[in-house]
């Protein structure tokens, strides 16, 4: 026989607030473990999501490998913008996403591994210094500013630990605050250039757009066949400021539809002519294009993942070098 519990009248007012208070934290309890059994469905979900948009940007790389292929093969020895692949985006819907890819000719650009020359041995370029240096004069950069950082990235770069004039070395670093060292090899991304002596944010935001760090320390492979004319400061670059931008942007918009055949043919244009170049510089262009930098995004199960990869296209097929995940820094 269950036994009875007596409450008093003076404490029937305690009970139920006993009562309400242990509602009160069961409550609270019930609704903590609700939020984080959602929160967890939701990281779960997330991750799922992520891991499959990963996965189609790797099927990403095959499409992009199997369009450089076809771009390689249209024109042998010849890469123009026949076709219209360049910077042209392509969308391929996939089950529960899309996968967008764009195609960009890598090597217009100014290579900033052409600061230095050799293969596991680097020491500083004088060609490539200039070409720098003559970038950063077309972009407004003071000459004395110019001269420091392209030095410092060569100093960067080189094997030796002894700096160049109006460069820097471990020994500078070390000194900082925060204490660093030269990389003593290739640069990875132009991303690195932010930590050597002389750049500024103002200075890196103004180069950005016209650097990157190809796999090899050889001077920038322009293509004369691919080089759009807004890309004409590049050209100018190689002259040392002999031709000007607007008069590169020219030359390119004159361009013939299907390309130059011969790199003889295009310095000899009376634009380009009487400019006294020396052979490295003229055998440094290119009817064709070796390194394509790939745009990859892939929507998938409501994840947003973007990728940039790089492949060689010198023998087929296509080969994938690196990839970044994420936006361009």
């Amino acid at each position: 026989m269950a036994k009875r519990v007596f409450i008093r009248p003076g404490e029937q007012g305690a009970a139920l607030l006993t009562v309400l208070l242990l509602v009160a934290i069961m409550s609270v309890i019930t609704a903590v473990v609700l939020e984080r059994l959602t929160i967890a469905s939701r990281m779960t979900q997330n991750g799922v999501g992520g891991d499959q948009a990963r996965a189609m940007l790797l099927a990403g790389e095959g499409i992009a490998a199997l369009k450089l292929g076809d771009v390689v093969k249209a024109r042998p020895g010849r890469t123009t913008l026949a076709g219209d692949w360049l910077n042209t985006g392509q969308s391929v819907a996939v089950p529960g996403g899309s996968i967008f890819v764009r195609i960009a000719d890598a090597g217009n650009c100014f290579n900033v591994n052409s600061l230095v020359a050799g293969t596991e041995t680097y020491a500083a370029r004088p060609a490539g210094v200039r070409q720098f240096v003559a970038l950063m004069r077309l972009l407004a950069v003071p000459q004395d500013v110019a001269e420091r950082i392209a030095v410092s990235v060569a100093d960067w770069i080189d094997s030796d630990t002894v700096p160049a004039g109006g460069g820097a070395e471990d020994s500078f670093y070390q000194q900082l605050p925060v204490t660093y060292r030269t990389a003593g090899g290739l640069i990875a991304d132009p991303s690195e250039l932010r930590v050597i002596h002389g750049m500024t944010p103002a200075v890196y935001s103004r180069l950005r757009p016209w650097l990157c760090a190809l796999p090899v320390a050889d001077l920038s492979p322009i293509n004369i066949n691919t080089l759009l004319p807004d890309q004409g400061i590049l050209l100018a670059m190689l002259t040392d400021g002999k031709l000007s931008p607007e008069t590169a942007r020219q030359l390119l918009a004159r361009r013939p539809a299907d390309g130059y055949g011969s790199l003889v043919t295009f310095w000899a244009q009376p634009a380009v002519s009487g400019l006294d170049l020396p052979s490295e510089v003229t055998e440094q262009t290119r009817l064709t294009s070796r390194w394509f930098a790939v745009d990859l995004r892939v929507n998938q199960a409501g994840a947003d993942v973007s990728e940039t990869a790089l492949f060689d296209a010198q023998n087929a097929p296509a080969r994938l070098i690196r990839r970044r995940w994420g936006d361009d820094s």
